[in-house]
């Protein structure tokens, strides 16, 4: 059921093998951000600002042909790509998929735990917020 998303999984453990050290995963994380869409500023709202993260953090979920997307902009490059992450692995999955495929791979790849408290909940809340965005677009159907 959950399978496209543990692909994307996949493809993003595929994608940081090659680094040898945490400097080089930031390096790729922060260019990831970096290549995401800028978010129309329209959306920048309080409703859509991610609580909990260290820097100012804007997410916004919308449904398309009942898939799930996500977009997302911020002040701080690495909070963006960590974003960029999330949004890597269930932008374009069902609302349920993002509800209970957790992103194992992000651990798995060391990247939660090489991250400085702060960081570590941002992210967390980022993917709070995603979840709950999912939640709000599934009874809103």
């Amino acid at each position: 059921m959950y399978e496209s998303c543990l692909e994307k999984q996949e493809k993003l453990k595929n994608l940081f093998t090659n680094f040898k050290d945490s400097n080089e995963k930031y390096h790729k994380i922060i260019d990831l951000g970096r290549q995401l869409p800028k978010m129309d500023i329209s959306y920048k709202t309080e409703a859509n600002l991610v609580k909990g993260c260290q820097s100012v953090m804007y997410l916004r979920g919308f449904l398309e042909n009942d898939k799930v997307f996500f977009e997302a902009d911020s002040d701080a490059l690495i909070s963006l790509g960590l974003c960029a992450l999330l949004i890597s692995i269930y932008s374009n999955e069902s609302a349920e998929t993002i509800l209970k495929c957790p992103p194992n791979c992000l651990e798995e790849l060391g990247i939660s735990s090489s991250l400085s408290q702060n960081r570590a909940n941002g992210l967390y809340s980022i993917h709070l917020k995603m979840k709950q965005e999912a939640l709000r677009l599934l009874t809103s159907v």
